[in-house]
């Protein structure tokens, strides 16, 4: 689906459908009502039309516009009204245009809000909306042929720019979440690898270098490779650079386990098939980087992605071995299936050696971060108020949330090994979360630091019409805002 915008009024749409938002106590938009005779406005009156938020309604124009059909979609009180109630307004719209077999849509960007940001923010409410992963079904499902393959912004203001810088960004979030759907038996990290290749080859000033199996144990990386030591799949530690100006350079660094297994302390059966998810962070890490290098931002970015498969075999690590990272700390294993945080304990020693000033890094950590925050926040955890203060209003811009978690002494002391510098697993079974956090401080060479456990917010994302259950490459419009707020 491709978005554009026109600058005019939303009666004079060639679409065959057009969307209009109302708030509560407030008329139909008076120029539109009077092309359409006023039946907009009796609709509204008779109250089949309602304003209460995301409650929709049809009305067939019968050639008064162009347009064959107007839908309605409420948007509640306008003091209520924000980014995050537009996208899922537009989603709604979406869903409901498709049901009337709609093949163009136009959206009006209601008058008195800031019409870049409402604009904007519709874009992506549809884009994501409209997304589909269908590439292994042999039948097209049977509304296929009824999805919408056009979308028409219309505002009384110049908002063209950030329509298309809208387009691009959901692009790549979608991006993202295909790499999400893809099976293990497809995406292998080699195959990610070479996936971020011929992706930064897309964007001149993107580069991309991936470290090999005897790069890594050069480099002494002991925890990625003691994860992929029982799988068939070599690791690869993928590394993407973007030089868009400013003197700090911003680290990113994505956790990409292409299946978790648990290895020798193997998971339970039951929707192992969601393992395939466990390089979430990864791929959103990559999509956010080719994002922020389409738009051109005036920021340095290097982005880190440890990619390793997570298998039992007679080669796997056990539990109790000990293994030394690469900034020479030593690790009990007493928990195969606390892998994410050893892939990620190398990655960050990497982009922390290799210039990074600050690190941000995303990781389907933790089931426990779901009990606390179920899928409306990724915990966010941070040894700096600024750079917590700055990712949790990008999130809130973005709708994509964080909630800040505790760093606690305490929790330090729970790493703290028996027969190692650390262990990968506490015997006490709380705090898991914020123990996994802390646990990665440790390797981030005292830098500015913050950590998101993104494994309630990954995929089925309750709450958020445009993404609804599936992957949702959370994360990407999140890292977008905060490199738009860096490089303000």
């Amino acid at each position: 689906m491709r978005a554009t915008f026109r600058r005019g009024t939303p009666a004079d749409t060639s679409a065959d459908t057009l969307v209009v938002l109302l708030f509560d106590g407030e008329s139909a938009p008076a120029d539109l009502d009077s092309a359409l005779g006023g039946r907009l406005g009796k609709l509204l009156e008779s109250g089949e039309a309602k304003t209460a938020n995301k409650r929709t309604a049809l009305l067939h124009t019968d050639g008064a516009i162009a347009a064959a059909r107007v839908i309605t979609v409420g948007l509640g009180k306008r003091e209520d009204f924000d980014s995050e109630r537009a996208r899922n307004a537009a989603a709604v719209a979406y869903r409901q245009a498709a049901d009337a077999s709609a093949q163009a849509i136009a959206i009006a960007v209601p008058e008195g809000t800031g019409q870049a940001t409402t604009g904007a923010a519709l874009t992506e409410g549809v884009l994501l909306a409209a997304y589909r992963f269908d590439r292994y079904k042999t039948k097209a499902d049977d509304d296929d042929s009824q999805r919408a393959e056009q979308l028409e912004i219309v505002s009384n203001e110049d908002i063209g720019q950030a329509i298309a810088e809208s387009e691009i960004i959901v692009a790549c979030q979608n991006a993202a979440r295909d790499l999400q759907n893809l099976p293990s038996n497809v995406l292998t990290p080699a195959e990610l690898a070479d996936y971020a290749i011929g992706r930064a080859g897309e964007v001149e000033a993107l580069e991309a270098e991936v470290l090999e199996l005897e790069q890594l144990e050069a480099r002494q990386m002991g925890g990625l490779l003691s994860v992929a030591k029982g799988s068939h799949q070599q690791p690869k530690l993928i590394v993407l650079r973007y030089d868009g100006g400013g003197t700090a350079t911003l680290g990113l660094v994505g956790k990409a386990v292409t299946f978790d297994t648990g290895g020798i302390s193997i998971k339970p059966s039951s929707k192992m098939e969601e393992m395939k998810f466990d390089m979430s962070g990864g791929a959103a890490a990559i999509e956010a980087t080719v994002a922020i290098a389409k738009l051109g931002l005036p920021v340095k970015l290097l982005t880190v992605v440890p990619a390793a498969e997570n298998m039992p075999s007679g080669h796997a690590t056990r539990p109790g071995d000990i293994v030394t990272i690469s900034n020479g700390k030593t690790v009990e294993i007493n928990n195969t299936d606390a892998e994410g945080r050893m892939i990620l304990a190398d990655a960050l020693v990497y982009a922390a050696s290799e210039g990074a000033d600050r690190i941000i890094d995303l990781a389907t950590l933790t089931g426990a971060i779901i009990v606390a925050l179920g899928s409306t926040y990724a915990g966010l955890f941070s040894n700096d108020d600024d750079l917590s203060a700055a990712i949790a209003a990008a999130g809130d811009s973005t709708g994509e949330l964080t909630w800040r978690m505790p760093l606690h002494a305490d929790f330090k002391e729970l790493t703290k090994g028996k027969f190692a510098d650390l262990t990968n697993a506490a015997s006490a079974r709380k705090a898991s979360s914020a123990y996994a956090a802390s646990f990665l401080e440790e390797f981030v060479d005292e830098k500015p630091w913050a950590h998101l456990d993104i494994a309630g917010t990954a995929w089925s994302q309750d709450g958020r019409d445009y993404v609804g259950n599936g992957a949702t490459g959370w994360g990407v419009r999140l890292l977008v805002e905060l490199a738009r707020g860096m490089s303000a």
